[in-house]
């Protein structure tokens, strides 16, 4: 069996499932209403919901989308059956990742105990007691298991009292839950308020990352990077008249690359079926074309390409779409040496097997530095996190030495309360836990002493675990960027009556015993109230591919291998709009895009 966790750092093994799609994110509300989030792209009406700015969008939707995935203030996306939200904390050993979500929790047995006996405040039942009870169960065989489903015939409440009792049991800071009577609100509206409304010192909340998938959708995500969209990611860096977007990258073979489209960084969106990106009031379909709902929608934009002086139309129809998360692997020849690049863009199952054929490509090229580019790298799993910053280090620096450490809440004080197993510090992994790679086989390394990684906003998660537990074991880790997100925190995924929940259930550290970075890093010229790095802050310069050495942040990091200078014309930092995706319709008739931030997840 295998538990599936996603981690802010990166993915550690979470429960294992098949292949999900992703499923759309809400942000969550206080008062305990609905509410489908910040409008991603709204009217100059709507400002007053307007958070501070650039954020990197996907020009993809979930196409088998039957539920919302709900998410809290500030989280950015990611991802699968155990989640990290806040980088920093380590995960357990892993297991199969094939196991279904199901497993990465108690299992189900049949009860008679009621909801209809009346909720007392502070007294719980074990969450056992309503597990798989069901306003709407499933039927039929589960295909994570192959079993059938363990779904029986319940209530609202019933569902209710289960995250009730689950998140008094496993939620990190359980005591600032407010016990809330389950039978006074819809499933939904109750998840959102079983957590912390608490903030930092800095002023931002304490939990950003509380939100739910639906089960099959998550399955197809975590386990094979399926999404339903164009194969275009956008940044937004406007989503108020006057709106900018613009893609940020894309996926290879997919319906934003064909020979008819072809679409490429630094393109600018204009129109969307008809309606003026900058200023246009009709905001819904700006948000359809931009973020199909389905597989199948045709859809036409105006784009204006990245040195062109007029704009150009073209059509796409929404494909599914398999996410490449390892790309643009390459050498650089410097008067010093050797330097690697590898655009990394999601901790899920595939990113295994690539990384590994991306560090013996490395490797064999003999290169004395490494420029790992994270900056839209939203998490997953941290066990990858985990193995990638074992091949960056090398079994000198590395082996038998902590990567990270996981703590619950004070009921769990030396126990894995979710595995059963004893907490004991994580080791950096030497081999293959058997994502997309054979399990047990040796990871190969680059032996390096320091690495330059490429941030921004959408680091996060798993992809902060990678420096944490790098500077744990005294790897000098270079920031070029901006600030990463925050968030050292992580999760197990659980699925209940088809939705797959998500709720912050342990923090980690490193080898220092260091993980309060829920600012997220900074480069040390960047006014931030985040932890300082040395390196540079740099924007994301839109007007060069990545991986291109002319790329302000790429060559920023190669610059500074050289002098250790950032460049002198730096410009302040823009501030970064958190919003989550979503297909559901705020009152502005906004959709909600999904950002790339799994989180951290474990297994």
């Amino acid at each position: 069996m295998r538990l599936m966790i996603v981690l802010c750092y990166g993915l550690v093994k979470a429960i294992g499932h098949s292949p999900r799609q992703q499923p759309k994110m809400r942000h969550t509300n206080r008062f305990g209403k609905k509410s489908a989030g910040l409008p991603l792209v709204h009217n100059s009406a709507s400002t007053k919901q307007q958070r501070p700015i650039i954020k990197v969008r996907s020009f993809t939707q979930s196409a088998l989308l039957t539920r919302t995935i709900r998410l809290t203030h500030g989280m950015l996306p990611l991802f699968v059956a155990l989640l990290l939200t806040n980088c920093g904390g380590s995960g357990t050993s892993a297991v199969n990742p094939q196991t279904a979500i199901s497993e990465n929790t108690t299992t189900a047995t049949e009860t008679t105990t009621s909801s209809e006996q009346g909720w007392v405040e502070g007294e719980f039942l074990a969450p056992e007691n309503f597990r798989y009870l069901c306003e709407n169960p499933r039927t039929g065989d589960d295909p994570a298991t192959g079993s059938a489903y363990l779904d029986a015939v319940g209530t609202t409440t019933d569902e209710n009292n289960w995250l009730r009792s689950w998140s008094n049991e496993l939620y990190l800071w359980y005591h600032e839950i407010e016990d809330r009577n389950p039978a006074d609100y819809t499933t939904p509206e109750y998840f959102d308020l079983m957590k912390s409304f608490e903030t930092t010192a800095s002023g931002n909340p304490k939990d950003k990352y509380h939100f739910t998938y639906d089960t099959e959708e998550w399955r197809q995500l975590s386990q094979s990077g399926i999404t339903a969209g164009y194969g275009a990611k956008l940044a937004i860096l406007s989503a108020s008249p006057p709106r900018e977007i613009v893609v940020a990258f894309t996926e290879p073979d997919t319906p934003a690359t064909a020979i008819d489209v072809n679409l490429a960084r630094g393109a600018r969106i204009v129109e969307v079926d008809g309606v003026d990106v900058e200023n246009g009031a009709d905001t819904a379909t700006l948000n359809a074309g931009l973020f199909p709902a389905t597989s199948g929608e045709r859809h036409e934009f105006l784009v204006r390409d990245l040195g062109a002086s007029e704009p150009r139309t073209v059509s796409m129809t929404s494909a599914l779409i398999t996410q490449d998360p390892v790309q643009n692997v390459k050498v650089i020849a410097t008067d010093s040496g050797n330097v690697g690049y590898m655009l990394f863009n999601a901790h899920l199952a595939p990113s295994e097997l690539e990384l590994i054929q991306a560090v013996e490509t490395l490797a064999g090229a003999n290169v004395v530095d490494l420029v790992l580019d994270l900056r839209y790298n939203g998490g997953g799993y941290l066990d990858i996190a985990n193995e990638l910053a074992f091949m960056i280090a090398g079994s000198a620096q590395a082996e038998g030495k902590v990567f990270s450490e996981v703590q619950f809440n004070d009921k769990h004080p030396s126990t894995n309360p979710v595995t059963g197993a004893s907490l004991e510090p994580e080791l950096f992994h030497t081999s293959a836990r058997g994502f997309s790679a054979s399990q047990g086989a040796a990871l190969p390394t680059l032996n390096l002493q320091r690495v330059f990684v490429l941030t921004g906003p959408g680091t996060c998660s798993a992809s902060e675990s990678i420096i944490n537990g790098l500077r744990g074991i005294d790897v000098d880790v270079v920031q070029i960027g901006a600030s990463t997100c925050g968030k050292p925190y992580g999760f197990y995924a659980f699925d209940n009556c088809g939705t797959t929940y998500f709720s912050i259930q342990f923090r980690g550290t490193n080898a220092k015993g260091f993980g309060d970075y829920t600012d997220g890093f900074s480069p040390t010229n960047e006014p931030s109230s985040g932890t300082p790095l040395p390196g540079c802050f740099v924007r994301d310069d839109f007007d060069h591919a990545l991986g291109d050495p002319l790329e302000d942040r790429l060559n920023t990091a190669l610059a500074y291998r050289d002098n250790g200078d950032c460049p002198s014309a730096a410009k302040a930092p823009i501030a970064f709009k958190s919003v989550s995706r979503s297909h559901h319709l705020v009152d502005t008739g906004v959709r909600q895009p999904f950002f790339e931030t799994l989180g951290l997840l474990r297994q």
